[in-house]
């Protein structure tokens, strides 16, 4: 049986080790088959499934749980957001996640520049704390929105802006720590005085101090040689901060030894003032070598990022708003360095002029360019931001892996080392994307290893092998920031000589006799093939799929395993992104994008997760994602968890009862038409005494109230109606939405209104419609198939002959353009509908340039449907509004939280209101009476009007008010100051 099978099978273990955590009051414990599945991995190519999980709330709990897992013998993993690209935070015993709970900013001293924090404070809180202040922590890795302190120390992290502000080792002012077998010791800076007193004290911490000075002062030769050559020099551990001339500073010392040494229950860190302007300056170069070259001359101009990237990475990124980014770059380059420049404004026009003048004397520049447009700024930097995830597939869509992105070498022999590292590449078969932080000698790069054969694992084994000794060559180190892990620690004697490495050992076994604290990392290390999360020997189950999965080859684990675990999805903080909505209320692994293909994953390979599609788990994983689609644009790899789901529920329930939800709101569509037939009485049950029991025959949350419908369909009145305007630019189908259609026809004889003044002449499909999305997002594929069949044969002559198909429902329209095509794999017309699907402001902007909107001259919020955020975006809409003269803010608010039936099913009514009031719904409450709130999707609509006193207007009945012909009462609501004094009027 190989290691991960044994460490899998361990489940009565697994549950012994939980329950004694659970006695011992450790915070909370988990043990199941789940929680064990969500932290099997982290973000590297490593897999280990651990006993049980716990997660601490306070120091108290800390300790104890380290004294039990001490007791049964238990080996310790900590972790924070886990993204650990090197696998040092995942494990076989207990994993003590700080994240949740563990991780409240404890004081900020803005006059000495100092916080102190629990391990688990995400990096991005610390700085909303300090930019109060006007200070910022230093070290900024990118996954700065969910990587946590305790990970940055345990690992080094550095970031774009260390060539400035250094690595975390050098803003960390003081540790206290408690050892594996439970001394708790105050780390920072001693004099020999000090020292002495310690030794003299003869305690547990005496004897750890006493035995650390003895070690260095037996060693000051190497330490001092050997050690610390150049700042990026991270791999193994960082001893010579004991040198008495670095002032035997042992809380530096335990910076980046990746949980080995001792678990951190507070840390104190210095603040900076940034510089009150920062400028950045993008130059181009005909490849990544040629920029390597020109890095030692731009570092005399002191910028304080120098960051490079390669065509490799920009031709993978594909969101529209980003991409838009990268065809602004410099032309005719293959490579850039975004140099950022800090100072006063006055000065940085003429620092930004130096640096291009020093790249322009540079082998093979191509151009410059200074980014003023702050916006565009923060699009290129995504980016780099994006990389790590974004270098996991290739352009051609084949799959590349960490295993060798952290390398460092002095600055000035980068351009050479990266000449020779790319030779290897060619020389093993291997490709790979390229960037990193050029300005500290440090690249990042994911290869295409292929770790499903034993020639390909005997090829990464080789090939790693080889760029160890390479990197050695050059004077560089193996990790520059992502730590050793089992990533590297086999190949730290290519890298040092046998003196060190014994000083390593000795080291650890100060601090660790016991090998309890994160073993086979760094000493004793695990095999660099090892426990690969993907391997030879594992073969997925054999899980037939409806959705076809082109971009994974058809291979559903494939498509789980996108998740490489960069872990944006439990970005709490970030804003512009819609992922994870219920991950930003819960704070919970289990509830981000990430938890959720995990265990996906594990249920393609049926050890832990044991039920395949039956496997409750995974049903109770995904309970709580909210179909947003955010995932499918936000995650830089494209995890796409709504059809994940999707697929899943349609086969979980597949012969069996559903939950009432399914057939109350998955099959709404069918329902709304024999509620069109007598919408007075349906209103009037639906309102009344018996209201509460018809909510609970429906899987309804009891705390919302039921839409009401509307007494005349949008159908029942084209459909009487004399068609208005010249239609001199042709005819243009107009998508029939269920939603509008019964609930809120005036959106769409809005949208007849724009678009006959537009010069369209408006159709509407034959029959009855409907693109199927509530049987999709139920998982009820069969039905959602048969449906999208007829509305395929009704729209796709019209799309075939270069009609366009308008929709208003941002959710709707997502569907006829991507689920539609993939529910009809092969179907043209399906195809074709996917094709001729725009929005009304695409239709209106890119197909009617020449036709001038009315204007209307006001102030507005608008809340992006997360539908419309994952499949278009929300350029089209700002471009029209501009030229209707509308003042308009789009919010950064994620997903409304109700997001269809999510926010109706009973047990979801929390997290639902949760989400919207993360950001949403308090802006609206917010906005002046003067303020349109724009709202074009139906839920984000009734979100806002079940939780405020206003209401959300459609991008259509806005245009339709200030039309030349003044609309019927009937044709648009008041939507400007209108309170709501009933939301179901």
């Amino acid at each position: 049986m190989t290691t991960s099978a044994q460490e899998t099978a361990r489940t009565p273990e697994a549950t012994a080790v939980a329950e004694a955590l659970d006695r011992a009051d450790c915070g909370e414990v988990a043990g199941d088959a789940g929680r064990r599945a969500q932290y099997s991995a982290d973000a590297s190519n490593y897999r280990r499934i651990p006993l049980a999980v716990v997660f601490p709330r306070n120091r108290e709990q800390v300790l104890r749980a380290v004294a039990a897992c001490r007791r049964l013998g238990v080996p310790i993993t900590v972790r924070g957001a886990g993204t650990s690209t090197s696998g040092q935070a995942v494990g076989s015993g207990v994993v003590l996640d700080f994240s949740r709970h563990f991780n409240r900013l404890l004081s900020l001293d803005p006059a000495a520049r100092t916080a102190t924090v629990q391990p688990g404070i995400v990096l991005d809180e610390l700085q909303a704390a300090a930019a109060g202040h006007g200070l910022l922590f230093g070290a900024d890795p990118s996954t700065h929105s969910r990587c946590t302190l305790g990970g940055m120390i345990g690992n080094n992290a550095c970031g774009s802006h260390s060539v400035a502000w250094g690595r975390t080792a050098d803003n960390v002012v003081e540790l206290e720590v408690v050892t594996y077998r439970g001394t708790v010791v105050r780390l920072g800076p001693m004099t020999r005085a000090e020292i002495d007193e310690a030794v003299a004290a003869d305690d547990d911490r005496g004897r750890l101090i006493g035995a650390l000075d003895t070690l260095v002062r037996r060693n000051l030769g190497p330490l001092r040689t050997e050690l610390g050559r150049f700042p990026r020099q991270v791999s193994g551990y960082a001893l010579e901060h004991l040198l008495p001339e670095r002032r035997f500073n042992l809380a530096r010392a335990l910076v980046g030894s990746e949980g080995t040494l001792a678990v951190v229950l507070s840390a104190t860190v210095t603040l900076i003032a940034p510089p009150p302007a920062r400028a950045l300056v993008v130059l181009g170069f005909r490849d990544a070598c040629a920029a390597a070259d020109a890095v030692p001359a731009l570092l005399e101009h002191r910028p304080l990022a120098l960051e490079g990237l390669d065509h490799a990475l920009t031709d993978i990124v594909t969101r529209p708003e980003t991409r838009a980014a990268v065809d602004s770059l410099p032309p005719g380059s293959r490579a850039w360095l975004f140099a950022e420049l800090g100072g006063v404004e006055e000065e940085l026009t003429g620092r930004a002029e130096a640096l291009s003048a020093a790249a322009r004397g540079a082998a093979g520049f191509t151009g410059s360019e200074v980014v003023t447009d702050s916006g565009r700024a923060r699009r290129l930097w995504r980016i780099r931001e994006d990389g790590a995830g974004l270098a996991t597939r290739l352009p051609d869509g084949s799959e590349a892996w960490p295993g060798w992105e952290d390398a460092a070498v002095p600055p000035e022999r980068l351009g050479s080392y990266l000449r020779e590292f790319t030779e290897l590449l060619d020389r093993h078969g291997l490709r790979g994307a390229v960037y990193g932080h050029f300005g500290e000698g440090c690249l990042h790069v994911r290869i295409d290893f292929d770790f499903g054969t034993e020639k390909g694992t005997a090829v990464f084994r080789a090939f790693v092998t080889d760029a160890a000794a390479l990197t050695a060559e050059h004077g560089g180190s193996l990790s520059g920031e992502h730590g050793d892990g089992q990533a590297r620690s086999e190949l730290l004697p290519l890298m040092y000589g046998p003196e060190i490495i014994a000083l390593f050992e000795e080291f650890k076994n100060i601090w660790d006799p016991d090998h309890g604290l994160n073993p086979g990392i760094i000493t004793r290390p695990l095999p660099v093939d090892g426990n690969l999360r993907v391997a030879p020997h594992r073969t997925p189950l054999p899980l037939a799929t409806v959705f076809p999965f082109h971009s994974d080859g058809g291979d559903f684990a494939k498509a789980t395993r996108r998740c490489v675990g960069v872990g944006k999805c439990r970005s709490a903080t970030q804003r512009g992104d819609v992922m994870c909505p219920s991950y930003r209320v819960t704070r919970d692994e289990k509830d981000s994008t990430r938890g959720r293909a995990r265990l996906l994953y594990e249920m393609t390979q049926g050890e832990v997760i044991t039920g395949g599609w039956r496997s409750t788990e995974v049903r109770d994983a995904l309970d709580l994602c909210l179909s947003c689609k955010g995932c499918s644009s936000d995650c830089p790899v494209g995890v796409d968890m709504a059809t994940y789901k999707s697929e899943f529920l349609h086969h979980h329930y597949r012969g069996r009862p559903r939950p009432a939800s399914h057939y109350s709101m998955g099959w709404l569509p069918l329902l709304s038409r024999v509620a069109a037939r007598m919408p007075r009485l349906v209103n009037a049950l639906t309102a009344s005494r018996l209201a509460p029991l018809l909510k609970r025959l429906g899987g309804i949350a009891p705390q919302r109230e039921i839409p009401r419908f509307a007494e005349r369909t949008f159908l029942e009145w084209f459909r009487h109606r004399t068609p208005e305007g010249d239609g001199r630019r042709g005819p243009v189908v107009l998508w029939v939405d269920s939603f509008n259609n019964h609930f809120s026809p005036e959106v769409l004889r809005a949208g007849v209104a724009v678009l006959e003044s537009a010069g369209y002449r408006v159709r509407v499909p034959d029959g009855t419609q409907c693109c199927g999305l509530t049987w999709i997002t139920t998982g009820q594929l069969g039905v959602a198939r048969r449906i999208a069949a007829r509305t395929a044969a009704a729209l796709g002559p019209a799309a075939r002959a270069g009609v366009p198909v308008v929709g208003l429902e941002p959710s709707c329209t997502a569907a006829l353009r991507g689920d539609l095509p993939e529910l009809l794999d092969g179907d043209q017309n399906a195809a074709a509908v996917g094709r001729a699907t725009v929005t009304l402001a695409e239709l209106l902007v890119g197909y009617a340039p020449d036709w001038r909107p009315p204007a209307v001259g006001s102030r507005a919020i608008s809340q992006t449907h997360c539908h419309q955020h994952a499949t278009s975006g929300f350029g089209a809409d700002s471009a029209l509004l501009r030229r209707m003269g509308v003042d308009n803010t789009a919010l950064d608010s994620g997903c409304c939280g109700l997001a269809g039936n999510f926010g109706f099913e009973r047990g979801h009514y929390e997290v639902s209101v949760a989400a919207g009031e993360q950001v949403l719904l308090p802006a609206v409450r917010a906005a002046s009476p003067d303020t349109v709130v724009l709202a074009d999707g139906f839920s984000c609509r009734t979100q806002i009007a079940q939780h405020t006193d206003r209401r959300g207007v459609h991008l259509a009945q806005l245009i339709a008010t200030a039309l030349p012909t003044a609309p019927t009462p009937d044709t648009v609501r008041e939507h400007a100051s209108t309170r709501q004094e009933d939301t179901r009027d």
